[in-house]
């Protein structure tokens, strides 16, 4: 495999000791063995005040004549994307790097003929269907900037995302298939373009061959349209520092930001990361469980494995249907050697009878993956030993969708591995830790806030729209240097173990949402007149959402009011953030200028009540007794 993939201890030692030394050096030669229709001038540009990173200025190249047409003359009948459905009885679809080719092209020429052109955002809200990569990379073929809304949001938090990106366009389908369920996709993306007023065209796949509402002059569907267009479409030339996508994420205010990457830097650190992580060879059969509405689906399912001219698989169900043993059931089907998945799923899987697991050889695996936030022991050690037999590793990856790519983990069979600890930075990648003021702690064996002082070609360029956002986001909390929102410990041999978000952010299975964002949602509710919303410690999912909540007039019913709440949350954002305990209290522990006091209710939330601090200096401290004597009767999971 060229594009320097390390293969020893030494050589990623000797790799990143060039990395930190001579960074412009080191990634200037491994953008060079892309194809660029023009090399760049500059390799690197940058400043942390503004922000302001330039990568590869001057360079113009097209990310999709690198994922797809450079790999035509020796992978052409290679299999580039294997389709497994929900339904195991339904047949799976294959498609070569030229087919996939062809299939990205009408695709392209289906949004041209639409109106799309360069520059422009498209809004993706599709399930995992083989016409939603096709879709992603039809729009960086023409240079339209693509955002994909995970398909589970609701249609409050769709508009929300196409109004801030202003989207021109709409790429959905009729429904979906999740396990044993349908769900009306079509219908969402109507209820959200009540309100965007951007939107022009919409452009509708069949999945479950359901009539749907087409809205004459606006919806089109894309079996009509595919029907007389060409099966080549020239790659429009972009600028290494053109927008290649935006992706939005929770931040700790409730509006979603939408993290910016460009195409230069980000196909090269897609890339790099890949097949260095996961040690990627030809003949590899790779399996990212993500949906591609996250950006581990970006990065992971889609452009990493064909910018490296892999197979990558790409699974619309859910690892829980027909029965436990789906994941394994796939993975002798098409004999994976690499598979990245979830701590999430992973516990859930945990949860069902080993015979789910062990009445699959699982013979093909060679390495396993996890990615969303950070793996508890007993995970890892279930995962490495009865999927992975002790004979894979288990690489642990940390990352965010503001970084592009992985920027911590151990390196297949390369790098010291230990449970439960991303371990040491990628190449190129330089983490420090800092303490409150923002010094650098050089010692090991410490805690500190993790933050990167040196930029990597996948980062993020600016929140969409709002860059003062981005700079306030990542780049103000400490003078010079990116903030990751995450604590982290080094142990005594420099492995980082990430510790969790120390902002106003929840993960939940991977996932994050803002505090704020839920809270907003559980406000709009006609009971409620104030919520507080925190994280804490779930079996399953990582983190759970518990909501505090004081209510106007409480019904008779509280178990009503709840449901109503979660009716509420599930309308304004989806299904995935919607609260695992609410509380109804009178009031909420706040400082005398009027803050609510979190940490004290993180603590209740963990049932940490023995030590909760000073409450004295509280407006009310008679609401804490309250909320803790409330939590450890009335709480409801």
């Amino acid at each position: 495999m060229t594009n320097f993939q390390v293969k020893t201890y030494d050589e990623y030692q000797q790799a990143y000791k060039r990395s930190i030394e001579d960074p412009e050096g080191f990634w200037s030669e491994i953008a060079s063995t892309f194809t660029w229709r023009k090399k760049w001038n500059t390799t690197l540009e940058w400043n942390f005040e503004e922000p302001n990173v330039k990568w590869f200025k001057g360079g113009k190249l097209n990310i999709t004549e690198n994922c797809l047409d450079r790999h035509l003359k020796t992978r052409g009948n290679k299999l580039a994307l294997i389709w497994e459905p929900n339904d195991p009885k339904e047949r799976f679809v294959r498609y070569t790097y030229r087919e996939l080719h062809e299939k990205v092209c009408q695709f392209a020429n289906v949004l041209k003929k639409n109106g799309a052109k360069k520059g422009d955002r498209i809004c993706i809200y599709m399930p995992m269907i083989p016409e939603l990569a096709f879709a992603v990379l039809a729009c960086a073929r023409i240079g339209a900037i693509h955002s994909v809304v995970f398909a589970g949001f609701s249609a409050v938090s769709m508009a929300d995302r196409i109004n801030d990106a202003q989207c021109s366009m709409v790429l959905t389908s009729d429904g979906l298939n999740r396990g044993t369920k349908q769900i009306p996709v079509k219908r969402v993306v109507d209820e959200a373009l009540e309100s965007c007023s951007s939107v022009e065209k919409v452009i509708v796949v069949e999945r479950l061959g359901w009539a749907v509402n087409m809205e004459e002059g606006r919806d089109v569907w894309y079996h009509d349209e595919v029907k007389d267009v060409s099966k080549d479409c020239p790659a429009e030339e972009m600028d290494a520092e053109d927008m290649l996508f935006i992706l939005y994420t929770s931040g700790s205010t409730g509006k979603p930001k939408g993290v910016v990457h460009t195409c230069g830097g980000y196909m090269v650190y897609a890339q790099y990361s890949f097949s260095n992580v996961f040690q990627y060879e030809e003949s590899d059969i790779y399996w990212c469980t993500a949906d591609i509405g996250w950006i581990t689906g970006h990065t992971y399912l889609l452009y990493g494995p064909l910018l490296s001219g892999a197979t990558t698989l790409l699974f619309e169900g859910v690892p829980t249907y027909p029965d436990m043993g789906r994941f394994w059931q796939v993975c002798d089907k098409f004999g994976v050697t690499i598979f990245y998945t979830a701590p999430t799923a992973i516990r859930s899987l945990m949860g069902g009878d080993i015979d789910d697991v062990l009445s699959y050889s699982l013979d093909s695996l060679k390495v396993l993956g996890s990615v969303g936030e950070p793996i508890n022991e007993e995970a890892w050690h279930w995962y490495h030993t009865h999927v992975g037999k002790e004979r894979c590793p288990v690489v642990d990856t940390w990352w965010q969708t503001e970084t592009g790519g992985i920027m911590i983990s151990s390196l297949a069979n390369v790098t010291p591995i230990k449970p439960a600890h991303a371990a040491f930075p990628l190449p190129g990648i330089q983490p420090i830790l800092v303490d409150s003021e923002g010094k650098e702690i050089t010692d090991n064996e410490v805690e500190g806030y993790l933050c990167m002082k040196f930029p990597w070609p996948g980062m993020i360029r600016t929140t969409y729209g709002d860059h003062e956002r981005c700079r306030l986001s990542y780049f103000s909390t400490y003078k010079g240097l990116y903030f990751t929102g995450d604590g982290a410990k080094r142990d005594q041999n420099g492995l980082y173990r990430i510790i969790g978000r120390v902002d106003d952010v929840i993960n939940v299975s991977g996932h994050r949402f803002g505090t704020a964002e839920i809270e907003e949602a559980i406000n709009h509710n006609v009971h409620v007149i104030e919520s507080a919303v925190v994280g804490y410690p779930h079996d399953v999912k990582g983190q759970g959402i518990y909501a505090f909540v004081i209510c106007k007039d409480r019904p008779e019913n509280d178990e009503w009011l709840r449901a109503e709440i979660i009716e509420t949350v599930v309308e304004k954002i989806g299904k995935i953030a919607k609260p695992d305990k609410i509380q109804i209290v009178s009031g909420l522990p706040k400082t005398r200028s009027g803050k609510i006091m979190r940490r004290i209710l993180r603590k209740v939330a963990e049932g940490d009540v023995s030590n909760l601090g000073d409450t004295s200096t509280l407006l009310d401290p008679a609401v804490v007794d309250e909320i803790v004597e409330g939590s450890l009767s009335k709480a409801k999971v």
